[in-house]
């Protein structure tokens, strides 16, 4: 009834938001109010809200509204790959942070979206935010698809996924990247210096611990470059006992120990010598 009115402006924003009608009709999943609208002239689909930059794209692949993501990229006037102002993210990015995985699929399937656009606040990719939120199924298809790179690190931390995965305890994800060979699972972060298993033993996350303790190429006393801690000390400062005598365990494994330190005890030089 409103839209036959001559008076009515269908792109009309709300001066706090910015966002238009079809803006909010999108972030609610309102699929036959998105139908009616941009069937209307004058309704800009791809027009971004000016608090947060983010297009009605954006807010259906965040909600997780497969219909109406499908409906706005059959539209030649959407960029599907567009960056919101504030954190400059893509819908893609939302999408996997929230484990949308028919959205990730549908988007992942356009050749003008890049798998790996990292955002400009945390530089996180969405293989990334995927990681760190512990989304199994969305990580599995960011990794199958070209482009995608496992060892990207973030601006913010300077984590790779494994790290983000690592820190909050999520096992799956960190199983499917210690599978891959592009994949280095002593990664330290840029920033503070810290191993996927100083953050894990750290977190208290035994089964991730047990996971990479189970890597010869895994460094179970590397010490950061911040704090000059290593996993054991990071757990024993959590009250993380079980991970505590894991790592202990591991320490005194002699079979586990390079061979420099293995070898018998060398007699001393002769004084003056």
């Amino acid at each position: 009834m409103l839209l036959e009115r001559e008076d009515v402006n269908p792109n009309q924003t709300i001066t706090e938001y910015g966002q238009t009608p079809l803006s909010w009709a999108t972030r609610n999943g309102y699929e036959e109010i998105v139908k009616i609208l941009l069937e209307r002239g004058g309704v800009n689909p791809d027009q971004p809200d000016t608090l947060y930059g983010r297009t009605p794209l954006s807010w259906a692949a965040e909600s997780g509204n497969q219909e109406i993501v499908k409906i706005l990229l059959e539209r030649e006037d959407i960029n599907p790959d567009h960056s919101d102002a504030l954190y400059g993210r893509t819908p893609l990015s939302w999408a996997a942070a929230k484990g949308n995985q028919v959205v990730v699929a549908t988007l992942l399937e356009r050749e003008d979206i890049n798998p790996d656009q990292p955002d400009t606040k945390y530089g996180q990719t969405p293989l990334s935010w995927a990681a760190e939120n512990g989304h199994e199924g969305v990580v599995k298809m960011l990794l199958e698809r070209g482009g995608v790179n496992p060892e990207r690190v973030d601006t913010f931390c300077g984590q790779a996924p494994l790290s983000w995965a690592a820190e909050h305890g999520h096992e799956g994800v960190v199983k499917m990247l210690l599978e891959r060979e592009d994949v280095n699972p002593d990664h330290p972060d840029t920033r503070c210096g810290r191993t996927p298993l100083s953050w894990a033993a750290g977190s208290g996350h035994e089964g991730v611990v047990k996971m990479l303790l189970e890597r010869k190429d895994v460094n179970f006393d590397q010490a950061d470059i911040q704090h000059s801690r290593t996993p054991l000390s990071w757990a024993a400062d959590r009250g993380h006992e079980r991970i505590v005598k894991l790592l202990m365990e591991r320490k005194y494994d002699r079979t586990a120990m390079p061979d420099s330190v293995n070898q018998p005890p060398q007699p001393a030089a002769p004084l003056g010598a």
